[in-house]
């Protein structure tokens, strides 16, 4: 009977520190969820724009061939029939228009075809040889443009191998977009780790506000008739200053350790300031589920956890759009308003783009911003300040 006993007192005092039982239940779930989602997107997709500026070649029967137009039929083709490489070549419009599908993620590499190409293919069979001339255009130091390379130089050594049995005749021109050619690896994951810096506000933010129902002392603001859109914003104005003042400190260590400041100063300040309201925003929503700040603490880690890991801050996530608009691609994770942040900053710091270039970024973080607030505003007032 004693043993009953202290069983059913012991259940009595594990369901008493109900939150403690549902992360410790939950945990393991959550990550294999949290990894269902890597998987899902990591799984490779490379994009290969061609860019066809060959003008063909009359051959010695008069007929008129262009080389250039027949390879991309002829690659896509063997990708089809393969069915396992993940690559697909598509043909470019422009080079203006190609290089924008560039800067945002929307291609991996732009391969250029010379007007002279047809001409240089001809005499590969002839006694005076002229070597191909390729250009390969893209974010050097970006893994999916390096695999993007590799495959493409496949297929153009296996192409023309087909047409003229000579092997490697390629010269090959690399041309990165922005600073991608000249910045190291640890350069490239300052702006995520920037954003980074903001998304660890969740848990100050929340917990400033959880702290003042903890403490009873909103009781004195229910009493003096302060509305809760002017608590939220008092307190959101602070945050904001620590989440600049984070930055600040990131980029200063950065520096400090080799990173080249380029882009402009301003233009950062000004998204990390949109990214830390976001996030606040975010945290009154989190307050709103809180009584306590140790509620905040175990509670918290799993948001901290989904916006940590999937806002492509820590590392860059896949760029499977859900759907587009007005050319901007928006993604599972574009729901989660740092990735949209992340972009802008790599833009930035990385390609060296001006205000024009991030405008769907901004647009992106404002409009998740807003929808934040207003939940975020109704759920506080109804849970810790609303005068019963």
């Amino acid at each position: 009977m004693k043993l009953l006993s202290i069983i059913k007192k012991s259940i009595k005092e594990q369901f008493r520190s109900f939150w403690v039982l549902l992360l410790t239940l939950s945990c393991a779930p959550f990550f294999v969820f949290v990894y269902y989602l890597i998987d899902k997107s990591t799984q490779p997709n490379y994009n290969v724009l061609m860019l066809v500026e060959d003008t063909g070649v009359d051959t010695a029967t008069n007929a008129h061939v262009n080389f250039g137009d027949k390879m991309l039929n002829i690659f896509n083709s063997w990708q089809s029939d393969t069915g396992q490489t993940p690559i697909h070549f598509s043909k470019a419009i422009d080079k203006q228009t190609a290089l924008s599908q560039l800067k945002n993620s929307k291609a991996n590499l732009l391969m250029v075809i010379p007007p002279n190409f047809s001409h240089n293919f001809i005499s590969l069979a002839g006694n005076n040889p002229v070597p191909v001339d390729i250009e390969f255009i893209g974010n050097i130091t970006n893994v999916n443009y390096l695999v993007s390379a590799v495959f493409a130089g496949d297929y153009l050594n296996k192409y023309i191998l087909a047409q003229t049995n000579i092997p490697n005749p390629l010269n090959f021109k690399e041309t990165g977009i922005g600073a991608s050619g000249t910045r190291t690896s640890f350069e490239l994951t300052i702006p995520g780790l920037l954003i980074f810096s903001i998304i660890m506000l969740m848990l100050t933010a929340s917990i400033a506000l959880v702290v003042e129902s903890e403490k009873m002392t909103i009781k004195r603001l229910k009493l003096s008739n302060v509305s809760a859109f002017t608590f939220l914003t008092g307190v959101s104005f602070v945050q904001v200053l620590i989440g600049l003042l984070s930055v600040l400190v990131t980029i200063v260590t950065a520096i400090m350790l080799g990173f080249r400041m380029e882009g402009s100063f301003l233009l950062v300040l000004f998204i990390s300031a949109l990214c830390s309201i976001s996030i606040i925003s975010f945290s009154m929503i989190l307050a709103a589920a809180c009584k306590t700040v140790n509620h905040v603490l175990v509670i918290g880690n799993f948001p901290l956890f989904l916006f940590m890991f999937f806002s492509g801050s820590m590392f860059p996530l896949g760029d499977n759009p859900l759907f587009t608009v007005f050319g901007y691609n928006f993604n599972v994770n574009g729901f989660l308003s740092p990735s949209h942040a992340v972009s802008a900053l790599n833009k930035i710091l990385i390609m060296k783009e001006g205000i024009n270039a991030i405008i769907p970024e901004i647009i992106c973080l404002v409009v998740l911003s807003a929808i934040y607030f207003l939940i975020g505003i109704v759920l506080f007032h109804k849970k810790h300040m609303k005068v019963s």
